[in-house]
């Protein structure tokens, strides 16, 4: 018998739809889509992998500044934004441009933001995100707050946040749990958990037996899920605004998912502390292979069509990185008179210091 004091805690299982090979494992998880909703899903994923190779090499050109790749979690993002509304809030992590770009951001400005220049933090009108945070963690709180005025408001919408394994580690994570948990808000909260914080590995980030548990001391639903499996997720974010939109309160979903490149482009050389034989065993659960094998057996794709969208992707990326390249550059006035509808005084002082 337990003592007093003590809580019982039971293992999770990842929540998985389709096994590495294609094949449906779990029929009662399946969520409800559409044959053309299942291949906007694909094309999604392959635009997103073709995005991010492209997006590798602008940065090693220095036509980008900070970017942190995404290949292997294309699952985790493409499909927890398609599976809300597109009135629902996002706030993302650096890592999450797939997701507030399939949401509604241009992509030229997610380019902008990537250069440092203060347009790609103007988010266009009816667009519901926020720009990425850098400050790890700091997401979660946003996203609470966000979850609290529709609360307020009576409003059916939940906001949704990313963090990494690392992220879970931070006091904003717990602060942000535990404050959703005590007012019961529509809030989401997703720890693409990819096994490592830059270079430190997760089984030195907790003594949890999963970041999903940690859902339990704050009073909301925890639950874990295969991240490589874009179906698996879909199904757990759509429960999850579900239970919000109802008022059922918050949940923590952790997306055990893998990052096939290195953390950031700024340096990071993840062969310094990942065996290329634990690469290798990932790349066996490849969310885009594992899906289009899915829907090559339902006859609902293409190498014909996989080509088409990779060459989209391409000539998109092409076209948006031109038009972030010859947006206007900065200047210290435009600056200002960008933060505010009508410059302060004491900010127009200082513009015409530096004018001077």
């Amino acid at each position: 018998m337990s003592k007093p004091y003590e809580v019982a805690v039971q293992e999770v299982q990842p929540l998985s739809v389709l096994a590495t090979d294609g094949t449906v494992v779990n029929a009662e998880a399946m969520p409800n889509l559409s044959d053309e909703q299942l291949k906007e899903l694909m094309r999604r994923m392959v635009f997103t992998r073709t995005w991010d190779q492209r997006a590798v090499n602008l940065t090693r050109q220095g036509r980008l500044g900070f970017y942190a790749p995404v290949s292997g979690q294309e699952a985790s993002m493409v499909g927890s934004e398609f599976a809300l509304n597109k009135d629902d809030f996002i706030c993302p992590g650096y890592r999450d441009m797939p997701q507030i770009v399939w949401h509604g951001l241009p992509m030229y400005q997610a380019f902008l933001y990537s250069r440092g220049h203060q347009h790609g933090g103007q988010i266009p009108e009816g667009v519901n995100v926020l720009m990425p945070q850098i400050i790890i963690g700091a997401q979660i709180l946003h996203a609470m707050g966000v979850a609290m005025a529709f609360k307020k408001k009576g409003e059916k919408r939940v906001a949704i946040t990313y963090t990494g394994d690392g992220g879970s580690s931070e006091g904003d994570f717990y602060e942000g749990l535990n404050f959703a948990g005590a007012f019961k808000l529509p809030a989401i909260f997703v720890v693409q958990n990819n096994g490592y914080a830059i270079t430190t590995p997760f089984s030195k980030q907790t003594g949890a037996m999963s970041v999903a548990h940690k859902a339990v001391a704050a009073g909301i639903k925890g639950v874990q899920v295969d991240g490589m499996d874009v179906l698996a997720v879909v199904k757990a974010v759509q429960d999850a605004a579900e239970r919000g939109r109802n008022g059922e309160g918050a949940t923590l979903i952790e997306a055990i998912t893998y990052r096939f490149l290195p953390h950031s482009m700024s340096g990071d050389d993840p062969s310094k502390y990942r065996t290329k034989e634990e690469t290798a065993e990932w790349e066996q659960k490849d969310p885009l292979h594992r899906f289009r094998e899915f829907l090559v057996k339902k006859g609902l794709w293409s190498e014909e069509e996989e080509a088409a969208v990779v060459e989209d992707a391409k000539n998109t990326v092409t076209e948006q990185i031109k038009k972030a390249e010859q947006t206007e550059k900065m200047t210290v006035p435009g600056l200002i008179d960008s933060m505010f509808e009508t410059t302060p005084k004491h900010l127009e002082e200082q513009k015409a210091d530096y004018l001077a």
